[in-house]
């Protein structure tokens, strides 16, 4: 791949890349992070990737990069999370984008990657094989464990409304 294929790939695939990592991650600047270090990456193999792979190799790229991301932090624990208590409140739900976004967040991480992946960004059961590295029957099983999960979480569409 040379500089203008790769700059066309930064055009194509960045905005793509930054929805499905800030999907799952829920925070903006590392998601930037994850995106920015992922291109940097795809640059760095600019010459082991064929443009054809590329949009391929950037979501699993930055798929691998944001799991690291993600365990690194489970590792620090930081002092106002240890204070904080943890607190349910059941509100009436006007916005049913919200309602969706918080039942995404109570998923697993594996559940919440491929349900983006499938439902968000339209990618087929083999090409999210391809960027998670599970096989096509486990993603439609995290897909539809995840799915049941979002119903139970959210109940009848009579209660939200």
């Amino acid at each position: 791949m040379d500089s203008t294929e790769y700059n066309k790939c930064v055009d194509n695939y960045a905005d793509s890349v930054y929805r499905f990592i800030l999907k799952n991650i829920g925070d903006q600047e590392k998601a930037r992070d994850v995106v920015q270090e992922s291109f940097a990456k795809m640059w760095e193999k600019s010459k082991e990737v064929a443009f054809e792979k590329a949009k391929s190799y950037l979501y699993s790229t930055a798929y691998h990069t944001m799991i690291d991301m993600i365990r690194k932090d489970k590792r620090t624990t930081r002092i106002e999370e240890v204070h904080m208590d943890k607190q349910v409140t059941y509100n009436s739900y006007n916005d049913l984008q919200e309602l969706l976004n918080k039942a995404i967040e109570t998923l697993p991480d594996i559940q919440k990657v491929v349900i983006t992946l499938r439902d968000y960004e339209g990618y087929s059961y083999e090409e999210i094989g391809g960027v998670t590295g599970l096989t096509e029957s486990q993603v439609k099983v995290y897909i539809y464990r995840g799915r049941v999960a979002l119903k139970n979480y959210i109940g009848s569409v009579e209660r939200v409304i």
